[in-house]
């Protein structure tokens, strides 16, 4: 029951967010999880850390190392392997000064393992502010980059930490050394693992065992596969070897894309989902633990509050702080004598950007709620209650800093790029609708004009702000041609009742059909909720004998009702082709006469006849449209409007066109 309860919490957190774009669904959801929390008292959900890291973690980031631009990747590693791992311990080992030192109560070793989990940012919380912020392309790279590989560096010096306290013994050498076996095996563990598995998937596909669903299930539990032996069997970095298996198969996939363009939709399709529910769970879980985290230290006499709070942002302000200064001087390093081609210096606002995402999430939720209740001795854990506070607390903070303050860093122009790569997508579709274009003729413009619909929807999908609203437009002007096309409709079928061609029922029933399509085109809450009851009636009325479609009579009055309806589409397509040559300068107007023209069709001919037609056609320019899309790709790379990596990720994309385009052929 919690899991159903989560779940549509989750549904009904991106309906709100849909309502309130500028609060992030992150911070929707952890309000939904407390309000879960607080409501229902026999409700929790804990787990633990390595349950966490397996269920939620890994699969997270083998899927981001599967989309993480590798070129950039390796541009940016100084910076990316420096916030992982230096900054890391810089912030380690400065917050555990400044923790101690606000806050006496907490033990170094205690004070140690709180900055330690606290140092790693989230990647879903920096995924989920920046979502809606348009930020610099090397911004967003940097922080996704160290997202990656610095959940590992923090919850090593964790642990350490935490063993520490607990049996009172810590050796730095030993911790060195067991630092750098748990990195560098887990990168060659996940290489070898992740070639191993991929190995096998191309040996079964030789031997015929070539099922999509099979080998996409076969890659979901790969992350999941990878972790488990990594963490248990061979003792390293479970999260470096998913990031490191990830990356692997992105190179390994481009090599055989052709090959599994099937298994890549069905794939693409399964990870959308899991990813949607992961990302929005694992704040819904934060959510949830924050009240029984937070409800010793706030029920504590000798701490109240308002002095908790105040430790709160104290400590969240450090840790920013600290990010700050290690940028500035990083970067600054980096430009006047590191010997990086092509390093800038940062402005103070840019570095400002680069410590405000760095927000923090639930693994360091996760990390400190393992934290046990007593240590070796039989006492109690110095100050666990107080830790869990503050672990929530500025989780809570960075979350509400960087909703706050990006927005107001990100408006100056120069921080709103065009992303390269969605206007490369954008001209691809154009190049695509004007192809289909030059190949229409009378025999396939029926078809022709549904794919350049489809392409406009996807244009709509891809493009800024502003071209949204411009396709909004589009919409609005198609209902108000169909809604033209309906007044003709009604126009024909009342002459004719008034002509005495119909009787009083035929009339109704032809007349109820035009409200139905009317309110449809409304589109609105309350005509979807009347359209799906209508139809729940109906049913419920044929299944119950009222409709006897096998009565002589009634097959009369349908056959009336057709021809009837048959008449008016014809009235109504012949209004509206003489409105198109009054308006040549649209598509919009033809994009409904051939709705009519295919209303028509069906009416006229059998179902089996016209969908094998119309699959043929749209097969055909499926076919010349897919050259004109790779064509276009090739253009830009070679006039050096895209890299290597953007072609890669045009390929991907103009696959996935296809394959959605040719499904939907065979389907219908």
């Amino acid at each position: 029951m919690t899991v159903l309860l989560l779940l549509v919490c989750l549904l009904i957190s991106n309906v709100i967010s849909h309502y309130i774009p500028f609060i992030p669904t992150a911070l929707i959801q952890i309000a939904l999880g407390i309000l879960i929390a607080s409501s229902f008292k026999d409700i929790s959900f804990e787990l633990e850390t390595e349950w966490f890291l397996l269920l939620f973690v890994a699969p997270l980031l083998y899927n981001d190392g599967r989309h993480f631009p590798r070129e950039e990747l390796w541009k940016m590693r100084a910076p990316i392997f420096g916030n992982a791992i230096v900054l890391v311990l810089l912030t380690t080992i400065g917050g555990r000064i400044f923790i101690h030192w606000i806050i006496p109560s907490i033990p170094l070793a205690a004070a140690f393992a709180l900055a330690a989990i606290l140092s790693p940012t989230d990647p879903v919380a920096v995924n989920g502010i920046t979502k809606r912020i348009h930020l610099p392309e090397k911004v967003l790279t940097l922080v996704r980059g160290e997202s990656l590989i610095n959940d590992a560096s923090g919850l090593v010096a964790f642990n350490y930490a935490i063993a520490a306290v607990i049996t009172g013994y810590f050796s730095l050498k030993e911790a060195i050394f067991d630092f750098s076996y748990i990195f560098i095996a887990g990168a060659f563990f996940g290489l070898v693992i992740g070639l191993i598995i991929t190995w096998i998937k191309h040996s079964l596909r030789k031997k015929g065992i070539s099922d999509a669903s099979f080998h996409s299930l076969l890659q979901i539990l790969t992350p999941f596969i990878i972790y488990i032996i990594t963490e248990e069997g061979l003792h390293a970095s479970g999260v470096i070897a998913v990031v490191v298996a990830g990356i692997v198969h992105s190179i390994v996939e481009e090599r055989t894309e052709i090959l599994a363009a099937e298994e890549r939709l069905l794939t693409e399709n399964i990870w959308s989902m899991i990813l949607f529910v992961l990302n929005g769970i694992v704040f819904l879980l934060l959510g949830l633990n924050i009240p029984s985290s937070v409800i010793e230290t706030v029920s504590n006499p000798r701490i109240g509050n308002g002095l908790a709070i105040e430790y709160v942002v104290a400590i969240g302000l450090a840790i920013l702080v600290i990010r700050f200064v290690w940028t500035y001087i990083f970067f600054h390093y980096q430009y006047y004598f590191g010997k990086i081609k092509g390093s800038e210096k940062l402005d103070f606002r840019t570095c400002l950007l680069i410590s405000l995402t760095g927000v923090r999430g639930t693994v360091i939720m996760a990390g400190v709620l393992s934290i046990p209740y007593v240590v070796q001795s039989g006492a109690l854990f110095p100050e666990r209650s107080l830790m869990l506070f503050l672990a929530a607390g500025v989780i809570l903070f960075t979350l509400v800093v960087a909703t706050i303050f990006l927005p107001l860093l990100s408006t100056a122009g120069e921080f709103v790029p065009k992303s390269d790569l969605t206007e490369a997508k954008r001209k691809i579709i154009v190049e695509a609708i004007k192809q289909i274009r030059q190949e229409v003729d009378e025999e396939n413009e029926l078809v022709a004009y549904e794919l350049i619909a489809e392409y406009r929807r996807l244009l709509g999908k891809i493009e800024t702000e502003k071209n949204v609203a411009e396709t909004k437009e589009y919409q609005r002007k198609i209902t108000e041609i169909r809604l033209m096309g309906l007044k003709e409709e009604r126009k024909y079928i009342q002459n004719i009742r008034e002509k005495g061609q119909i009787d009083q029922e035929t009339f109704e029933v032809v007349e109820n059909s035009l409200d139905h399509r009317e309110e449809v085109l409304s589109n609105n809450v309350r005509t979807d909720a009347k359209y799906i009851l209508g139809k729940a009636f109906r049913g419920w009325l044929r299944y119950k004998g009222h409709y006897p479609l096998n009565d002589e009579t009634n097959k009369a009055q349908l056959q009336l009702g057709r021809d009837v309806q048959l008449k008016a589409f014809e009235a109504a397509h012949e209004k509206l082709e003489r409105y198109a040559k009054e308006h040549p300068e649209t598509d919009m107007i033809h994009i409904v006469v051939l709705d009519y023209k295919r209303m028509l069709n069906r009416l006229v001919n059998t179902r089996a006849q016209y969908n094998e037609k119309r699959e043929e056609l749209r097969e055909g320019l499926c076919i010349k449209v897919m050259g004109t899309e790779r064509f276009e790709i090739s253009r830009m790379y070679k006039s050096g409007e895209i890299n290597n990596e953007q072609s890669k990720g045009l390929r991907r994309f103009v696959n996935y066109i296809e394959n959605v385009i040719l499904y939907e052929a065979a389907e219908e």
